[in-house]
């Protein structure tokens, strides 16, 4: 998996009013959970424009100086519900050793019978949660709907899962093919000129 650096430095206040300082010079206020304490800390927002605002799932480096270095995953973010604007983060650090159970998108690839035909392909699961060491977390999860024909679905056990485990039940959907509008109509519509009584025969 891909990992995004983001530079900071330790905080030596936690309260409101230095938090209320931080944000207003451009910084966000955050916490590094995991390890023996948790460790506070402050990085520029623009920092985090890619690990927060993109579909795709990164580990992090968190530098703070002093050869102060953490390997994490982004736990949990606060945004302003009118402006957006990052107001706290949570990271929990990561160690060579120990598996770890995070979030990462699916890619759909490959090209569907059912869609060709007319189907409408929909995605259930645009994320998977899947378990294991930091080295072998996926990018993604490799979804192929070749097979799926129209009505056909996509479980999670037909999904290769190598050096991971993904964490959802067997039954879990990825995405399926449903019958659109246009192919019902048709489908309807030669159903019924089947049934049809054939013309008389001129004598």
């Amino acid at each position: 998996m891909k990992s995004i650096t983001i530079k900071g430095s330790e905080r030596e206040s936690v309260g409101k009013v230095a938090t209320k300082a931080l944000r207003n010079a451009g910084a966000v206020p955050c916490v590094l959970y995991g390890g023996k304490q948790a460790v506070h800390f402050s990085a520029d927002e623009k920092a985090f424009k890619t690990l927060v605002y993109t579909p795709n799932a990164h580990t992090v480096v968190i530098e703070l100086g002093n050869g102060k270095t953490f390997d994490a995953i982004l736990q949990d973010i606060q945004v302003h519900p009118v402006s957006d604007k990052i107001l706290h983060i949570d990271f929990f650090q990561i160690f060579d050793d120990k598996e770890i159970t995070m979030e990462v998108p699916v890619k759909i690839i490959g090209n569907s019978k059912g869609v060709m035909a007319g189907g409408d392909l929909r995605l259930n699961n645009r994320k998977l949660k899947v378990r294991a060491l930091p080295k072998n977390l996926p990018d993604f999860v490799e979804a192929d709907i070749t097979p799926l024909d129209m009505g056909n679905k996509l479980y999670v056990t037909k999904v290769p899962a190598e050096n991971f485990k993904i964490m959802h039940p067997d039954n879990t959907v990825i995405c399926q093919v449903k019958i659109s509008r246009a192919a019902m109509k048709a489908a309807q519509e030669a159903a019924k000129a089947a049934k049809a009584p054939a013309g008389k025969k001129k004598k």
